[in-house]
């Protein structure tokens, strides 16, 4: 549980810094460029990075048979998901790519895989894993349109447009980490 409750940490971390950074660089009027808001991002990427080789760990030191859902299941979901949304994003919805449509269903599959190793590992009954899966793919959708939205809004709701998924994946992997501990 020590490894799951680290990398939750290590993740609500990088949240943090990259929402000072979006806060800071992308603030409608007297934003803060180049180097001076962009050092945020390192910290950002490496507790982030750090994050999902803690839990990930977590999750592969699970029996298999006892998870929800099987690990490789979730990740081939995840790739197959991300290519249709990154395709109708792109092409349908005439969206540019950037990081963030990968970043939203990496951390879908990372959360999901967490909660049913979670509740292989008895920290989760099947309803309350099913829900906490729920709220995730909930919270995913919301980040989706979020992601999808924020071309097609003027600076001022753009800017809090792109807060929403860094603070649904904060409060979740805080919700997760409360859970267990």
């Amino acid at each position: 549980m020590r490894r799951f409750l680290t990398g939750n940490i290590l993740l609500i971390l990088c949240c943090a810094f990259y929402l000072a950074w979006w806060i800071a660089a992308f603030r409608p009027e007297g934003a803060v460029k180049g180097m001076r808001s962009g050092w945020l991002l390192i910290p950002a990427a490496l507790s982030g990075l750090c994050s999902v080789l803690v839990i990930s760990f977590a999750v592969s030191a699970t029996d298999k048979a006892s998870m929800l859902i099987p690990a490789s299941w979730i990740i081939v979901a995840g790739i197959l998901i991300y290519a249709a949304l990154l395709a109708g994003t792109w092409i349908l919805l005439r969206r540019p790519v950037t990081t963030e449509l990968f970043l939203i269903v990496g951390w879908a599959v990372l959360t999901v895989s967490e909660v049913s190793a979670l509740y292989g590992r008895g920290a989760y009954s099947a309803l309350s894993a099913m829900l906490m899966i729920v709220i995730v793919i909930i919270l995913t959708v919301i980040s989706l349109v979020c992601y999808v939205l924020y071309y097609q809004l003027d600076s001022v709701r753009g800017y809090y447009d792109g807060m929403v998924p860094l603070v649904l994946v904060a409060v979740m992997m805080g919700v997760i980490s409360i859970t267990i501990t």
